[in-house]
């Protein structure tokens, strides 16, 4: 993507600071003021790697949307600093219409679309008209790249959420951002085509070289698709990697219950099963081995079809365990089984 001009202009006293990943953040906090002070980013450390697809993950309230707003600069920060490219983010106070010129931003609802224009009228009428036939080109290109050429005469407000989604993606792209961040971009797209627009969105990286940040309270939507992962509760970034290494090695209980629904256990719980721990331990379903048998001290207590997985509830006096069925056999509720666990993460 072409780079834009820094931010220097912006806040004059800023010096550029050095060998900085492309979007940092040091200190990062913003309070809402009003009949009670609500704070909803607290001293928060984090840095955004360049061409990648990164994803701020967490339950509703955690802070991912003001942080998102932080970076964008929208939001002034109440302590601490978030540059980009070694440079302060301009905020509100900074200039007179809000947002890094090098990104743009898709909120959620569609708020930047005209429903009543023309899918074209929409992406063309963010390209200035003194090149028509470059501006019909990036048009026609920007449609293309996001599969919407085909509904590029039709209506916006006659459009599936999903359809809206990529209008707002491609409208957002048309200029040619250095960085994409994205609200909860998945919110309103089917099942059945999540998939697709997000193999999209790595394609378009891997093309562009453009920078995603994306929200999402929903960890499933993101695994296949982010490069890293941050992931907040309550105002705090707790952990920021691979999803692959928040998945199988991850250091705080919740990103473990977050990622994959796993089983917490106390130390007393984990002895229970002959594990021995002196900290909380997390079982990920699928490392819960189980067979069928009358000697068995855990009880099948409810049986949740997944699809092509069942989810089984194993009970006994002293814990309750979630287990993964796969493939799919005759078992019913009540039966008696054996457990045997195959792997299990310390929390320190």
């Amino acid at each position: 993507m072409a780079q834009q001009t820094s931010s220097c202009q912006y806040v004059p006293t800023d010096q550029q600071r050095i060998g900085l990943p492309l979007i940092n953040g040091e200190n990062l906090s913003h309070t809402f003021h009003a009949h009670q002070d609500i704070t909803a980013v607290n001293k928060v450390d984090f840095g955004i790697t360049e061409g990648k697809i990164t994803a701020i993950i967490g339950e509703s309230g955690s802070g991912k949307s003001t942080l998102l707003k932080l970076i964008y600069g929208l939001l002034e920060p109440s302590s601490g600093e978030v540059r980009y490219r070694g440079w302060l983010i301009p905020t509100r106070k900074d200039k007179l219409i809000p947002g890094h010129p090098a990104m743009k931003l898709v909120s959620q609802g569609f708020d930047d679309l005209n429903l009543y224009a023309k899918v074209w009228d929409n992406i063309a009428s963010q390209l200035p008209n003194t090149d028509l036939a470059l501006k019909e080109s990036k048009t026609r290109e920007t449609l293309d790249r996001l599969k919407i050429l085909h509904l590029a005469q039709q209506r916006v407000a006659d459009l599936s959420g999903g359809e809206k989604q990529r209008v707002a993606i491609a409208r957002a792209l048309v200029n040619e951002p250095e960085v994409l961040l994205m609200d909860e971009p998945f919110n309103q797209v089917d099942a059945a085509f999540r998939d697709a627009l997000q193999q999209d969105m790595r394609q378009i990286v891997e093309d562009t070289g453009l920078t995603i940040l994306l929200v999402s309270h929903d960890p499933t939507e993101v695994l296949a698709m982010a490069d890293e992962l941050i992931v907040m509760k309550n105002a705090r970034i707790i952990e920021q990697g691979s999803p692959t290494k928040l998945y199988y090695e991850p250091t705080h209980s919740y990103t473990a219950q977050l990622l994959a629904k796993s089983n917490i256990l106390s130390p007393d719980q984990a002895a229970s099963l002959g594990i021995s721990s002196k900290h909380t331990i997390g079982i990920h379903q699928e490392d819960v081995s189980f067979k069928e048998s009358p000697q068995g001290t855990f009880l099948v207590k409810d049986i949740r079809f997944r699809g092509f997985y069942e989810e089984l509830v194993l009970n006994n006096e002293q814990l309750t365990l979630h287990a993964i069925l796969h493939p799919l056999t005759d078992i019913s509720i009540g039966r008696r089984v054996t457990v045997n666990i195959k792997r299990y993460v310390t929390f320190e």
